[in-house]
């Protein structure tokens, strides 16, 4: 079976078809998704769906990229959905110079947030990381003083010396469907450098399609086994053994039954 870390399945792109959408997941053998908030009002969407979906959990968040349009009450919903049943993560949070949407120290605000309420729930951060890298790790080392830290870093696509001090500050790696794409030899260079009890996998759905659903949109959970495919080549493994594995992973990551 397989585990996709994080898909958005509140995305619009789905609302006609989204139980087809999770029936061919679980069909596909992807019998466990969480899928995760950008915004408030996104965040309380997941968490419903949570609830009405054997196969879903949710993670509660304020995107860095949404952060600059955050009403002043929308913190304190985040909280609040931090409690509801099957929340299982904070975020997406973490910052992005790429776009830059936000202003940064508005980004930087938000991501402490997270990281703070999550240390206080003892959740996992589900963490974006674009064109920041230096700024993110510093954030995370301060973090980490303070105590415990469990999180992932989400669609990795940094160098080896970056996912080697995410691991050594206590998270794991996720690789989205970019890592199966034909010119990526670079990272799945760094993929190779992951831990085994560090790795797992996502879709990020409906955006990143793997090869060979490259350029269909939208993206969608039962394709994640394109991308379990590759890495579990790239990592020397049989599929069945790589799947176990990263859903293994991501079942501790969670702190879900195995």
């Amino acid at each position: 079976m397989f585990f996709d870390t994080h898909a958005h399945l509140d995305d619009e792109q789905f609302d006609a078809s989204r139980a087809d959408i999770i029936q061919r997941a679980w069909d596909a053998g992807v019998t466990a998704i969480v899928t995760v908030g950008t915004t408030a009002d996104s965040s309380e969407i997941n968490a419903r769906l949570a609830q009405s979906f054997p196969s879903l959990f949710a993670a509660v968040g304020i995107q860095p990229n949404y952060a600059g349009q955050a009403a002043p009450d929308d913190w304190d919903r985040i909280v609040a959905l931090a409690e509801a049943p099957r929340v299982v993560a904070l975020g997406e949070t973490g910052l992005d110079r790429y776009w830059n949407f936000a202003p940064f120290d508005v980004q930087q605000d938000f991501f402490d947030r997270h990281l703070r309420l999550a240390q206080t729930r003892d959740l996992p951060v589900v963490i974006h990381m674009r064109d920041c890298a230096q700024d993110v790790l510093q954030m995370l080392r301060e973090a980490r003083q303070r105590g415990p830290l469990r999180g992932v870093m989400h669609s990795f696509t940094g160098d080896a010396d970056t996912a080697r001090q995410c691991v050594e500050i206590g998270l794991y790696v996720s690789f989205a469907g970019m890592v199966t794409f034909k010119k990526s030899h670079a990272l799945r260079d760094v993929a190779r450098t992951i831990p085994g009890d560090r790795i797992v996998i996502e879709t990020d759905s409906p955006y990143l399609a793997p090869e060979p659903k490259r350029g269909r949109q939208p993206n969608e959970p039962a394709w994640l086994v394109h991308t379990a495919a590759r890495l579990a080549e790239v990592c020397g493994m049989d599929l069945a053994s790589f799947a176990d594995l990263t859903s293994a992973n991501a079942a501790t990551l969670f702190r879900l039954p195995g």
